[in-house]
């Protein structure tokens, strides 16, 4: 079989002689076509296993490269967004400063002009009760200037008698004191008139002053009262604008703080009169500072609603999101499922905060979540901050918004260090960002 091999090749590559000499002899090695044959395979054997080994480490180097510069340019676009996120949420936080250091100068400009409203309503009853005696004072003094007038001509018809009345003016004629006392009453009764015009002439003065300055402090309170409703209406709107994009109704919101928030008491004191004698002004101005006062009242109900409310961001140190709320392909291998919060990615031990005022439920181990803080707060409302490497809260201890509860860690079910923070009601859970976002809007 060989020599059939070494036949066939003998065409193709002949025998071959390789002498060897050395000092005591010369030898040779002959080829035959069948091992040179074997040779010239193995050599391109060798030569084609030495350019794909060459060609796949070049193609690596090559994918090391790109994947290099791609991981580079993905981390300076994650570095860029983390610095734009970290801008933005130092923005978001200095506007909630601003806007939270407005709402009090607000609340410091209402109170002050609810007392200036209170003393000018106060001003204005003073006002209307001096009106009112000037106006009978007055009253009263046209009609002793009347009876004065009807006297004086009663005296005067008297005195001018002559015409068919010869004795009475005799008789007048001859008593010098009724005719001294005559002259004397009727100077008093000209003086008396005098004076009650000038005094009327006066009054007249004082009551348009006392009607000039009512018009005044009308106008003034108008315009106090268009600066407190528009400032209601801009603290009001944002607050129900949040609730509202939350999916939380509103009015059961109010109500349920109203009934947490409606205790009264006082000791029994006894029943006193008002010595003014002025009854209750109920007009125009009244029922539009009422309106003003429940309107108040209702924006303290939504900031109340507003601290029991999960708007904040548990996490204020930078971070990278990376998970959102919904359906995604899990990061374990185990196909499509359900995430039911967001995630929040950063350095182990990273700060973790409250998001809203509550009291803590479950601080501990749960499969899955790792080290759990579960809180509870108003409304159906819980909470849930998971993978923690150290909690720092415990069951039954009330918390507030920025509290600290836990540091950021790789626990339980999880690829790396990150913050699965979730929001349920009752029992339901629903996507976080939407109350976060909302909390942007006024915080």
């Amino acid at each position: 079989m060989l020599d059939k091999l070494n036949t066939a090749l003998e065409r193709k590559l002949p025998e071959q002689r390789v002498f060897l000499k050395s000092e005591t002899g010369t030898r040779f090695v002959r080829l035959r076509p069948l091992t040179m044959a074997g040779i010239m395979a193995g050599g391109a054997v060798l030569m084609s296993w030495t350019i794909v080994v060459t060609a796949i480490f070049l193609m690596d180097t090559i994918s090391s490269g790109n994947q290099r510069e791609q991981s580079q340019r993905e981390r300076a676009i994650y570095e860029a967004r983390l610095n734009a996120l970290s801008k933005e949420r130092d923005d978001r936080a200095s506007e909630a400063a601003a806007a939270q250091d407005r709402f009090f100068v607000a609340l410091e400009e209402i109170s002050d002009m609810q007392s200036d409203l209170l003393a000018s309503e106060d001003r204005r009853t003073e006002l209307e009760t001096g009106i009112e005696v000037i106006q009978k004072t007055l009253r009263h003094t046209i009609k002793e200037r009347d009876a004065s007038r009807s006297e004086h001509e009663t005296l005067l018809a008297e005195m001018e008698g002559t015409d068919g009345n010869g004795p009475a003016l005799a008789r007048a004629k001859s008593s010098d004191g009724s005719v001294a006392f005559l002259t004397a009453a009727l100077e008093a009764t000209a003086a008396e008139r005098d004076n009650a015009l000038k005094f009327s002439e006066e009054a007249e003065t004082i009551v348009e002053d006392l009607r000039f300055e009512m018009q005044l402090n009308e106008d003034r309170n108008n315009r106090i009262f268009q600066r407190l409703e528009e400032a209601v209406t801009v603290s009001l709107q944002p607050l129900d604008k949040m609730f509202r994009a939350a999916g939380m109704p509103t009015e059961s919101i109010l109500n349920e703080v109203r009934r947490g928030y409606s205790g009264q008491g006082g000791p029994l004191l006894p029943v006193t009169k008002s010595t003014s004698g002025g009854a209750t002004v109920n007009d125009g101005t009244t029922a539009r500072a009422n309106t003003l006062l429940k309107e108040l009242d209702r924006i303290n109900l939504f900031r109340i609603a507003a601290d029991k409310t999960p708007v904040g961001v548990p996490v204020k140190s930078a971070y990278r999101f990376t998970s959102g709320f919904g359906y995604r392909r899990d990061p374990k291998g185990a196909g499509r499922r359900m995430h039911a919060g967001v995630d929040f990615a950063g350095p182990r031990g990273t700060p973790i905060y409250a998001s809203a005022d509550g009291v803590v439920t479950f601080a501990g181990w749960q499969s899955g979540y790792g080290r759990l803080v579960k809180i509870k707060h108003a409304f159906g409302i819980e909470t849930r901050y998971a993978h923690n490497s150290k909690i720092r809260v415990k069951v039954g201890q009330r918390v507030s918004r920025g509290d600290r509860i836990g540091d950021m860690g790789a626990t339980g079910r999880v690829t790396g260090v990150h913050l699965h923070y979730e929001v349920r009601i009752n029992g339901n859970p629903v996507n976080p960002m939407t109350y976060i976002k909302a909390g942007r809007d006024v915080f």
